[in-house]
């Protein structure tokens, strides 16, 4: 009797080899809420030049094959379900081992301590991306949150310098690219990078994180300062 040989798995259609009835434990459920931040995002990472991540929106592998960064969020104005964010900082520990679009992230998340207790969990449901709106891809790209904990997070904007600082966690310093102008900074305008579309180049001055075991030394190393005006609303994407 002839035997009839089971096709292999890779040839099988995705619906047939992924049981997509399962919930995967790790992946965060979007569910949208009403929420909103305007300030400006700094961040330092590996890149030995430029970020290439801003002109090809991720699709461009990291100057040094994997990227690791530290990203400072500065909340002027903002609101989570009818709680106050403005005045808040957020630091973000982050390793991304290719493309950016093509995920795998892995996030730690420093909230200021000075938030509410509403305050805090809005906060991270905005950077897990579970809140939907501008940062609701983060449920795609972030295959790991690390840690999230309160921590003094310092956010400071002096001039063509921007640092943060969580404890000795975090000591990072940055500063603005000169451009042909004096009072015009190098940057990147009009793109459609999710940040937002007006990027200012930038490069790390003292920058160094330590912490879960990692050591990172970016100075000399690319930069970038955004303003931002993000958001979601319940019941959307």
């Amino acid at each position: 009797m002839a035997v009839k040989k089971r096709p292999d798995a890779d040839r099988l259609p995705v619906s047939q080899r992924i049981d997509q009835r399962m919930d995967n434990p790790k992946r965060r459920q979007m569910k949208p809420r009403d929420w909103a931040i305007k300030g400006e995002l700094i961040l330092n990472c590996s890149c030995t030049v430029f970020c290439p991540c801003v002109v090809s929106l991720g699709k461009h592998e990291p100057t040094d094959g994997d990227c690791k960064a530290w990203m400072g969020i500065a909340i002027d104005e903002g609101h989570f379900e009818g709680e106050d964010l403005s005045g808040l900082n957020v630091g973000l520990m982050v390793y991304i081992p290719g493309k950016m679009a093509e995920g795998g992230w892995q996030v730690a998340a420093y909230v200021d301590e000075r938030a509410s207790g509403k305050a805090y969990q809005g906060l991270l449901e905005i950077f897990s991306g579970a809140a939907g709106g501008t940062t609701g891809l983060f449920t795609l790209l972030v295959s790991d949150i690390v840690s999230a904990e309160r921590e003094k997070v310092e956010i400071t904007r002096d001039g063509k310098k921007r640092g943060l600082f969580v404890g000795k966690k975090i000591q990072g310093e940055i500063e603005m690219i000169d451009g042909a102008s004096p009072d015009h900074p190098v940057m990147i305008t009009n793109s459609k990078y999710w940040m937002g579309p007006d990027i200012i180049a930038a490069r790390g001055l003292k920058s160094k994180v330590r912490d879960f075991g990692k050591m990172w030394d970016f100075s000399g190393k690319s930069a970038e300062i955004c303003p931002i005006e993000w958001g979601g609303q319940a019941g959307g994407k």
